[in-house]
């Protein structure tokens, strides 16, 4: 099994810290498409991932694979441009690191981005999904194995997984965004292979709205701890049988890319508003 003590998630934290500016308040992980967020980043300190030593490494070309530290709205924000993903090679264990490591440099709240697939029907491409929960049959989880108390107990709640204030934040900084705005449930493939149909049409009927690859272990790993976390699906794509068309990463990059801009805008938005000390 694989997996890092206690001891590893320090050593490389305090490796960071000696590299950062400051105590980073807000982590933030971004998906495909979605980089130019961290260009709006002032006075940027930037990290690659093979520079923390005993942080993992990327192995997605679309994915930049750097921490990039400064302010954003007025806040101190660490971004992950460039996030780790099972179909890699990792086993969910070891994708408890990020947001464990991110924890260990101070940051209080986590948001998660990415590229989804959608299922719902009444979703298009271009559109954005407040995540409000979230399924995963994959049959593993990042805290399996040994539980390390100073991170949080043993068996923890996820009634509440993506916090319901932040969420309603979200909702009201859309406003006057130009993007449309669903809440919806994320459901989890492992991939790399995009869904087949059959398996779209199962996943709607268990209640998903988007479908993705990555994101709920960094959520689990944030419940875990107990910080409050705020998820986003870019709807990139109609899931798999609704359009008579194959899936690519091309496609998904494009729609991403379209609405970078507007959502990077609506992103600055939204963390100048969260009082990062008053979480309801």
């Amino acid at each position: 099994m694989a997996g890092h003590t206690f001891e590893q998630y320090q050593a490389c934290a305090d490796a960071l810290k000696k590299k950062l500016p400051f105590q980073p308040e807000i982590g933030l992980i971004l998906g495909s498409g979605l980089g130019p967020l961290a260009e709006k980043i002032e006075n940027p300190v930037v990290i690659p991932y093979e520079e923390i030593p005993g942080f993992l490494v990327s192995t997605i070309a679309t994915h930049a694979g750097k921490m990039i530290i400064g302010t954003l709205a007025g806040k101190k924000v660490i971004c992950m441009s460039g996030r780790f993903h099972s179909y890699e090679g990792y086993d969910f264990e070891e994708l408890a690191m990020p947001v464990r490591v991110l924890k260990l440099t101070g940051v209080k709240v986590m948001i998660l981005t990415n590229a989804a697939g959608a299922v719902n029907l009444d979703y298009k491409p271009g559109e954005i999904m407040i995540i409000n929960d979230q399924i995963m049959f994959s049959g593993a989880s990042p805290m399996r194995g040994r539980n390390m108390e100073e991170f949080g107990p043993r068996f923890f709640d996820v009634s509440k997984i993506y916090t319901p204030s932040l969420r309603a934040l979200a909702e009201k900084c859309a406003e006057g965004s130009g993007l449309v705005f669903h809440e919806g449930v994320y459901f989890f493939m492992q991939g790399p292979q995009f869904e087949t149909p059959a398996e779209i049409r199962a996943i709607r009927i268990l209640g998903g709205d988007a479908v993705g690859m990555s994101t709920v272990t960094e959520a689990l790993t944030a419940a875990h701890m107990g910080m409050p976390v705020l998820g986003f699906s870019v709807l990139t794509n109609m899931a798999a049988g609704i359009l008579d068309q194959p899936l690519s990463d091309e496609e998904v990059n494009e729609v991403g890319n379209m609405v970078s801009d507007r959502f990077s805008a609506y992103m600055e938005k939204l963390i100048g508003a969260i009082d990062v000390d008053n979480i309801g």
